[in-house]
């Protein structure tokens, strides 16, 4: 089967679609990063800089400067209705794009997981977490993993790899079907690290449920506990750091895992043709509006206050238990 996307290749002008779309992601994309950043400011106001709020800081930034690079240049095709390609003679258009979008996505996960790792170091390691990690691990961490991705992702430009338009005319990204054996090296590899760094965060986050529960057996055991418990860290407050982490992290997969499969899916069965689909590009470029939306219901006073109902509510309960099963005691006793 021919690959459908083989005829929006070398094309010069926008194919079809409509600039509504990509006008409505972007407007709400800004939107929501710039309201997760004004949160992001008020928090760091009210309470010293946490590493976590740090990588969280860099991950939002990371999907702002996700949006404002590759979404004008949807919406300046379609307004010229020229293609990527032919908005300039060099490719360079199209390489920029490409790049911004394999770049991004490996250093939106790269950062997913460092958030992910600073919780299970907090949770399941305190004592070396507070003896050996520092905010300025974070800045040099996300340094690392920005030079990580910048260096790979511009292997194609080299000849490893390779980066094509794909219709309307208004995307480019690697190339999901190669013929040559030096590109389907790069996009195993390139699915293989998102791939890994999901499996990672996921067993990272799923440790740090494991410890959670632990120290909430620990609470009911010891109630004196609690107290030294507070003086470190709130379990609410670190719960509040999962919940976020997690729905994150959920929504990263959802929208990256269709472009991973595809990837594999292409690359090990290149001897067949394959549908070079837009989906999937479209389900990695909606992550770096989800993200900052993902924050700012969860961050809103909103959750607190059910969240500490349910906790009021629980407390309550056990309260009633505890009379309960005193009161014939009691009656005894008089």
């Amino acid at each position: 089967m021919a690959s459908s996307n083989s005829s929006c290749r070398e094309r010069t002008d926008v194919s079809g679609g409509s600039p509504s779309t990509s006008a409505v992601m972007f407007s709400v994309g800004v939107l929501g990063n710039v309201i997760a950043l004004i949160l992001l400011e008020i928090q760091r106001r009210k309470h010293p800089r946490s590493l976590f709020h740090v990588l969280v800081t860099s991950l939002v930034l990371t999907d702002l400067l996700g949006t404002f690079s590759v979404s004008p240049l949807v919406l300046t095709s379609y307004l010229t209705n020229a293609s990527l390609l032919g908005m300039n003679e060099n490719r360079l258009v199209c390489g920029h794009f490409a790049f911004a979008m394999t770049f991004l996505s490996m250093v939106t996960l790269g950062i997913l997981l460092l958030m992910a790792v600073e919780r299970w170091l907090s949770i399941g390691h305190p004592f070396c977490y507070e003896k050996t990690v520092r905010k300025g691990c974070g800045y040099g961490a996300v340094a690392l993993v920005y030079l990580c991705g910048a260096l790979f992702c511009a292997a194609p430009f080299l000849g490893f790899g390779k980066f094509v338009q794909y219709c309307p005319g208004t995307w480019c990204f690697i190339d999901m079907d190669p013929s040559e054996s030096q590109h389907r090296a790069f996009n195993l590899i390139y699915a293989s690290c998102l791939l890994s760094m999901i499996v990672c965060t996921v067993l990272c986050n799923a440790s740090v449920i494991y410890h959670l529960s632990l120290m909430h057996r620990r609470l009911k055991a010891q109630r004196s506990s609690v107290r030294r418990l507070r003086g470190h860290r709130s379990i609410s407050e670190e719960e509040e750091h999962l919940l976020l982490l997690g729905f994150m992290t959920i929504a990263f997969v959802i929208c990256s895992l269709p472009l991973v499969i595809q990837i594999y899916r292409n690359t090990l069965n290149h001897q067949e043709r394959h549908t070079n689909s837009v989906i999937p590009l479209l389900s990695l470029s909606a992550n770096p509006i989800i993200d900052p939306w993902v924050f700012i219901i969860l961050r809103s006073p909103v959750p607190r206050l059910i969240w500490e109902k349910i906790c009021k509510s629980t407390k309550s309960n056990e309260k009633k238990q505890r009379v309960q099963s005193f009161h014939p005691v009691l009656l005894r006793t008089d």
